[in-house]
């Protein structure tokens, strides 16, 4: 079943909320050149520290690519050279470094059906306004057994100049931009779901403006599906502990009838 999610988030120096960011922190502040690493699964050299982040190992990245604009220099789609530049333009010890995009796959699409969708849409909403845009796509295992496409675009926050960087586009971080792509990625989503033949939808509406009476789905990620079992395991182990006198009882209780029963035969 296709479901929707759309979450946007900067990453920023002075703060992160993963062990990679935290790692990237204790190294000299949270850095976009570690968070690149671990999105494509590859290794790269935070230049700026030192320090080489290796996910090479990082299981579940199933596509990598770099877009940038038409007349960006050819160091744009180089993923170590992109990230380092990053770095290097920004000097305050709070700077926002990127803009991360994550979006959920339909399952109901092929693995080339999901790249061509998230080409498709990196291209006319990001790469189009002058980003160059790094993305990943990620297919873990599910909370249900199942598989759990999804793609992460990591994004530019200053416009391309020359050879190098320009300034920040303030635009790109408007609250009706994001209204808007939030609404370009459902539009998009269901018009490949309509090309490959399939009749499952996604709505970025919410649930009250869909007219739809219960309680929000939780997006859970890949760990908090592992969280879930341990907390079932342990909710089954208590419950069996606590049996454990009742069943006893019952046991002997059997016994002792069996025991009459052949006596007084």
């Amino acid at each position: 079943m296709a479901i929707y999610h759309l979450r946007a988030k900067v990453i920023g120096r002075s703060h992160g909320k993963n062990a990679v960011a935290s790692a990237a922190y204790r190294q000299g502040g949270y850095s976009v050149v570690a968070m690149a690493s671990y999105r494509a699964g590859s290794a790269l050299t935070d230049e700026r520290t030192g320090r080489t982040w290796d996910y090479t190992r990082k299981g579940g990245v199933e596509h990598t690519e770099i877009i940038a604009p038409g007349d960006a220099p050819a160091w744009a789609l180089d993923r170590s050279e992109l990230w380092n530049r990053v770095e290097a333009g920004e000097k305050r010890k709070d700077a926002q470094l990127a803009r991360e995009i994550e979006i959920s796959l339909p399952r109901e699409l092929s693995a080339d059906q999901c790249i061509d969708l998230v080409r498709s849409y990196v291209c006319t909403e990001f790469v189009h306004r002058g980003m160059v845009a790094d993305f990943a796509i990620h297919r873990p295992s599910a909370s249900d057994g199942g598989e759990q496409p999804h793609a992460h675009i990591m994004l530019t926050m200053r416009s391309l100049s020359g050879d190098g960087f320009g300034k920040k586009e303030r635009s790109w971080n408007g609250d009706d931009l994001l209204v808007h792509w939030r609404e370009a990625w459902s539009v998009a989503a269901n018009a490949a779901l309509a090309e490959a033949g399939q009749e499952a939808r996604i709505d970025h509406r919410s649930l009250k403006e869909q007219g739809i009476v219960r309680e929000p789905t939780p997006h859970l990620p890949q760990l908090a599906f592992f969280d879930r079992v341990r907390a079932a395991y342990a909710a089954r182990m208590a419950a069996e502990i606590s049996l454990a006198p009742i069943r006893l009882s019952m046991r002997a209780r059997w016994s002792s009838r069996a025991s009459n029963s052949l006596n007084s035969s």
